[in-house]
């Protein structure tokens, strides 16, 4: 079963995907999972020495604010209570694990005061950010939110896993993601914040998203500390870590070698509002503001 194509939820326009499997013998179905997510089920009649999955797309990374929306007048502070109807269908998204003393911890130390929902998503996600230090972890499988704590380290998908643990202990309906990260070098550096990438990077990745009424799904990335924007493309979006695995099947016992990768190309490189202006630019401009003037002076 193969996860490897954006969610129907995805913001980020997607001109371009293809799907190549190799063996070529093989049989694919395109389904959906009970959570709508695209899932390609491969069933291979035949031995092989084998299995390639190569993935190709073409996204428009234009920039969008990940607070574009509007929320309920219930939802406006935090605490909200979701209507009845809205409860019963995010059940699933509101289960919590048994509690242990390092994450009644981390609960404690949270700010639980009464504050507008959008400052609440934020710091407990900037919370659960400096709470962690990321490491590249190619164990298999995900960390409890208690290991992650006790370690005080874990990769994307433990921190990830950890914070949908915080919000629902807090009330709030969270899910699993994982994805696609792309990340694009930046024009010139920030004048403060961290610095960025230094070449454009892309690799699967994992984050959180919570439901909030009039929103809907918020995408948060607690390995940064912030929201969610154009270079998150939800591949599978689930309750538990183990329903949105981007591979996942059954083979009889195998020894192999196991290659990973991912690369970025631009195929179009717009104009950016952080790219600074080349000298002639300027000097059109300057050009254009002095016969502007002498206009103005002859009227």
């Amino acid at each position: 079963t193969i996860r490897l194509r954006p969610a129907p939820h995805n913001r980020t326009p997607i001109h371009h995907y293809s799907l190549e499997i190799q063996p070529k013998t093989h049989f694919i179905n395109w389904q959906q999972d009970p959570h709508g997510n695209h899932l390609a089920r491969i069933v291979f009649p035949e031995k092989t020495d084998l299995f390639q999955v190569d993935v190709d797309l073409v996204a428009d990374l234009a920039a969008y604010s990940p607070f574009d929306y509007f929320l309920e007048d219930s939802a406006r502070e935090w605490p909200f209570e979701y209507a009845a109807e809205t409860a019963r269908d995010l059940e699933p998204f509101l289960v919590c694990l048994p509690s242990t003393p390092a994450f009644e911890a981390l609960i404690s130390k949270l700010d639980r005061r009464e504050r507008d929902t959008n400052h609440f998503l934020v710091e407990t996600n900037r919370a659960v950010h400096a709470a962690v230090e990321y490491v590249v972890r190619m164990d298999p499988g995900v960390q409890t939110p208690t290991e992650t704590l006790e370690l005080a380290r874990g990769s994307c998908r433990d921190s990830a896993w950890l914070l949908v643990q915080v919000l629902r202990r807090l009330g709030v309906a969270a899910r699993f993601v994982s994805g696609y990260l792309i990340q694009l070098m930046p024009d010139q550096k920030p004048l403060e914040g961290p610095p960025g990438p230094a070449s454009d990077f892309t690799d699967l990745h994992a984050w959180c998203e919570c439901y909030v009424p009039g929103a809907g799904w918020i995408g948060l990335d607690p390995t940064s500390g912030l929201l969610a924007g154009e270079g998150h493309i939800p591949l599978a979006s689930t309750p538990n870590p183990s329903s949105a695995a981007p591979i996942s099947g059954a083979i009889e016992k195998v020894e192999c070698e196991f290659d990973f990768e991912m690369s970025v190309t631009r195929v179009v490189d717009r104009a950016r509002v952080t790219k600074p202006y080349a000298e002639s630019d300027w000097a059109s401009v300057l050009a254009l503001g002095d016969r502007i003037d002498e206009e103005l002076r002859a009227a």
